[in-house]
């Protein structure tokens, strides 16, 4: 397939495709980067029907993996506000695919945005929750982590008391794109009351694999995205 490497205000990113009016924007999860397997995937189907991929990497990860900045939401939020201005005046028609954390990035960055469809991959939704959810568990409380502001957990995440903080001042109440949610029922980081309270409150469809992780990597796993990807895109 051909890949256009470019940089967009310096953010690395990637064209996937030949020339298009149509482009889906892709943002990867945690732990990830542009060129992740469930963007090459997305990209391999999308390019049969006629759109491009524009791909990119967050903070710390990718081409940016030694930068010394912790990746912060509303940094985030920034860049995909430039990556959206590039890809506007580019491209006629625009979609978007978000993974895990990408999808929260997406939900605040775009809140205000009208995409012709979203696709979402185990996305996280209720950030608030989720990091509420890890407080609890390490018994942290909100003045512990407001004095420390930083504070390292047993399972390798990190809390931010400026982070925390603004996921509280940004909550998810406005989603107006169509929106499909591939997810699995094993979850591990989105619990399955969070997905569906989303689904239901935005109107967004909910595909449930069940027995499936956060993470799709098995070929199984992959199997059953390139189903769900091609039956969305037909």
């Amino acid at each position: 397939m051909h890949i256009q490497p470019l940089s967009i205000e310096g953010i690395p990113a990637v064209v996937w495709g030949p020339e298009s009016p149509s482009v889906f924007l892709a943002v990867h999860g945690n732990m990830s980067n542009k060129m992740d397997t469930p963007i090459r995937m997305l990209a391999e189907q999308a390019s049969k029907k006629g759109y491009q991929v524009l791909s990119f990497d967050l903070p710390q990860h990718g081409e940016r993996s030694g930068e010394p900045e912790p990746i912060m939401v509303d940094r985030c939020v920034d860049e995909l506000h430039q990556i959206l201005s590039y890809a506007q005046n580019r491209w006629q028609h625009l979609t978007l695919f978000a993974n895990s954390m990408g999808a929260y990035f997406s939900l605040v960055a775009f809140s205000q945005v009208q995409f012709e469809h979203v696709l979402f991959l185990s996305p996280v939704v209720d950030m608030q929750r989720l990091i509420s959810g890890v407080m609890q568990a390490f018994q942290i409380t909100e003045d512990q982590l407001k004095t420390k502001e930083t504070i390292e957990t047993p399972i390798g995440m990190t809390l931010y008391w400026r982070y925390y903080q603004y996921v509280k001042q940004h909550p998810i109440d406005r989603w107006d794109s169509p929106t499909a949610v591939l997810y699995g029922q094993l979850d591990e980081i989105s619990d399955r009351e969070s997905i569906e309270q989303f689904c239901s409150r935005f109107s967004a469809s909910l595909e449930m694999a069940e027995g499936f992780p956060h993470y799709f990597h098995t070929p199984e796993h992959l199997a059953h995205y390139a189903r769900w990807l091609e039956a969305q895109l037909g």
